[in-house]
């Protein structure tokens, strides 16, 4: 990575988090290291999955939070304490309150996964919904925290929860200590950070890379810039790393320590949250999901023993049947068609059967039979099948051809 020339924005350090990891004894979980033979074919060298998704409220975020809070004084733990998150964050902090007995308060975006509303509410928080993104969604907490003195605890943006997102990074070389490369999540850029000062202070030969969602990708742009800039409207099914602006400390953390920081695709999002379920059978965010995208989409760019951090757990589960259907799709395994064909008895019994000798499950049909467009003597079908892949999807179109029926685009 071509780094800026600007003076270095680092001030967290390895005591720091070895501080941190102390503080956060008997409170946040030591998370499990699985290892992958499937991601280890398609990379050619081992690759091990850190199971951050299966923390407590999640994800990792309760790391940096838990760090944070305890640092109050006990005025500052007084007035309570506000933050602002997609959800990964909120729980975290209403957790971390709960367990050191500080009042908080929760700005969430109003598009937030229902189930990440929920649980930051039954840990304890007050829950707020003003917003479109975490941007604005900050800028109401901020406001909140000016009015009433609570104290803003900031998702990323600050060195205590950097340096607690940073006991990851001491984990994993105490748990894969032949570990050549680690790729990590990056929204605002904590996690990555923390893990950057961690492992680049013990082992200064593992590469550190980052990956963004592409449609909400403002590293790159800063990191040629050579200080945060903004990115307008961020679009990407993986809330937890949708974020329009670096944040000053991670950034200059990042542009010090992270080696590389590249961008997935949403198809390559979708191909890794269904691996992470089918083969390491983890259920996984998109967001926590974007290191195994990265493997996947350049698996001969990665020198291993490799650690992908898998940041957070918690999806929505109508995002996850959309982002399943969608994944099984981008692989050739999900085929929607839309047919023609003679509205008389028998007809969708014969499509059917042309189905069956193609060996195709169907999962849905929608049969329309009183519509404009079609003739008095037809009608039309919607097929949603589940295949084995691409070359499957073109036999079955043949087979239906072939069976006479016509196959609408």
């Amino acid at each position: 990575m071509s780094h800026s020339t600007a003076p270095s924005l680092r001030t967290v350090t390895l005591d720091d988090v070895r501080g941190a990891r102390k503080t956060l004894s008997g409170v946040a979980r030591c998370t499990a290291m699985e290892g992958s033979r499937h991601l280890s074919r398609t990379v050619g060298a081992p690759v091990h999955l850190k199971c951050e998704n299966l923390q407590r409220t999640g994800s990792f975020k309760l790391r940096g939070a838990y760090v944070r809070i305890a640092g109050l004084s006990p005025g500052e733990r007084a007035a309570g304490v506000v933050a602002a998150s997609a959800g990964n964050h909120a729980q975290g902090v209403a957790l971390a309150s709960r367990l050191l007995g500080v009042r908080s308060t929760v700005f969430m975006p109003k598009g937030a996964p229902l189930p990440k509303v929920s649980a930051t509410r039954e840990y304890g928080a007050e829950v707020r919904l003003h917003g479109q993104v975490v941007d604005e969604t900050l800028a109401a907490a901020r406001e909140y925290a000016h009015e009433t003195g609570a104290v803003f605890i900031h998702p990323f943006d600050h060195p205590d929860v950097i340096a607690g997102q940073g006991t990851v990074g001491l984990e994993i070389l105490e748990q894969c200590p032949e570990v050549r490369t680690v790729v990590v999540g990056v929204g605002g850029g904590g996690l990555a950070a923390g893990v950057a000062v961690a492992v680049k202070a013990l082992r200064p030969d593992v590469r550190i890379v980052g990956v963004q969602a592409a449609g909400a990708a403002a590293y790159p742009p800063s990191l040629a810039a050579g200080r945060p800039v903004p990115v307008d409207n961020p679009v990407t099914m993986a809330d937890g790393i949708r974020v329009g602006q670096p944040g000053e400390v991670p950034f200059g953390i990042v542009d010090e320590l992270v080696d590389e920081v590249c961008t997935v695709t949403e198809d390559e999002l979708s191909a890794a949250l269904l691996l992470c379920l089918e083969r390491a059978k983890l259920v996984v965010e998109p967001a926590g999901a974007s290191p195994v995208a990265a493997l996947l989409s350049r698996p001969g760019a990665f020198e291993g023993p490799v650690v992908a951090v898998l940041s957070g757990g918690n999806v929505d589960p109508v995002l996850m049947e959309r982002v399943l259907r969608h994944g099984m799709a981008a692989q050739g395994r999900y085929l929607a068609v839309r047919l023609r064909l003679a509205d008389r008895p028998g007809a969708l019994a014969s499509l059917l059967g042309a189905l069956s000798v193609a060996d195709a499950n169907v999962l849905d049909v929608s049969h329309v039979r009183t519509d404009p467009r079609l003739g008095l003597t037809e009608a039309e079908v919607e097929l949603h099948l589940e295949t084995r892949g691409p070359a499957h999807c073109a036999e079955v179109e043949q087979a239906l051809r072939e069976a006479g029926h016509t196959v609408l685009d």
